[in-house]
């Protein structure tokens, strides 16, 4: 089997505390989960493991579903790794994996992982139509020999910290709303790519950043954005959109970094995005939408000021 392949492929060389999601996001609620498994691992002498799938259970379990993600493989892998996780694997879910029943799997991670423990939400559950729930896995870890240690869910300002809240507040463009939740600015990274050179005959020179497809984006707009490149912070303008004053219908993302001197071509940079300014629109002109960006880099410009670097 796959998944019995790839789990043997870990060798963690020791007894595991492990956790097991897609943890899109590495938001405050999974860092608080892996705050308190770390912490348990360390107190009974395991190695504390993540299992982070590659893919969304319900793009297998629903053929033809299309998600966006709020960090991609390796952005998650290295956010895991951040917090303190010692062992961090990508798993595939199969349409294998998901027949497995709860027994099964959490055989595998027995066997594979040498599992001592999981550290889970109130709402995890695993195996074949989700039949292993937390009060499931808990006989199963009484007769197999592991433990289950449940972590309360993570509110801030009264709201359930999750991924899909996360995403519904991107899709606002509620860039403060999105940060509260994750614990950071929302980033976006790539390598920049050749554009129509429009920006540089506006005065504003921008590049255009070539974004993960799976990545999820902000709402259309322009947004006050911090640019990183080699290690340096940039204040930066963030269009995503499809310049409709150009009649393009791509979406795209542009940054203009101010006070950068130098090509970006081929270069990676990530951004920061702080704060949605404005819709994107249309301008009868090109000197009208000149004489707007000019207002959104000033108005840009006071926020970044204002917020500091993250």
């Amino acid at each position: 089997m796959q998944v019995e392949e790839e789990l043997a492929r870990f060798s963690p060389g020791k007894d595991t505390l492990l956790a097991l999601g897609v943890f899109d996001g590495v938001h405050l609620g999974h860092k608080y989960l892996i705050s308190q498994l770390t912490e348990r691992a360390r107190q009974e002498g395991l190695l504390s493991a993540v299992i982070t799938f590659e893919q969304h259970p319900r793009e297998v379990l629903s053929p033809g579903t299309e998600l966006s993600y709020l960090t991609i493989v390796d952005e998650k892998v290295g956010l895991l790794r951040k917090e303190g996780i010692e062992a961090v694997t990508t798993l595939s879910f199969t349409p294998e994996l998901a027949q497995l029943t709860a027994r099964q799997f959490v055989t595998l991670l027995r066997r594979h992982l040498r599992m001592r423990g999981m550290v889970v939400g109130p709402d995890f559950a695993l195996g074949r139509s989700r039949e292993g729930d937390v009060d499931t896995l808990r006989v199963l870890g009484h007769e197999l020999g592991f433990s289950i240690t449940v972590i309360s869910t993570v509110t801030t300002n009264g709201e359930a910290v999750s991924s899909t809240t996360i995403r519904n507040a991107l899709a606002d463009g509620d860039m403060r709303r999105v940060a509260r939740l994750l614990g950071r600015p929302y980033s976006l990274r790539g390598q920049v790519t050749t554009g129509a050179g429009r920006g540089s005959g506006l005065g504003f020179p921008t590049a255009n950043l070539d974004v993960d497809p799976k990545q999820a984006l902000p709402s259309e707009g322009v947004y006050a954005t911090w640019a990183y490149v080699d290690g340096e912070a940039y204040q930066s303008m963030t269009n995503i959109g499809r310049r409709p004053t150009f009649g393009e219908k791509q979406r795209t993302v542009e940054v203009f970094l101010l006070n950068y001197c130098g090509s970006l071509y081929g270069r990676q940079v990530r951004i920061d995005i702080v704060e949605r300014l404005r819709d994107e629109k249309r301008f009868d002109t090109a000197d009208d939408l000149k004489r707007q960006i000019a207002e959104d880099v000033e108005r840009g410009k006071a926020i970044l000021n204002l917020q500091g670097r993250g």
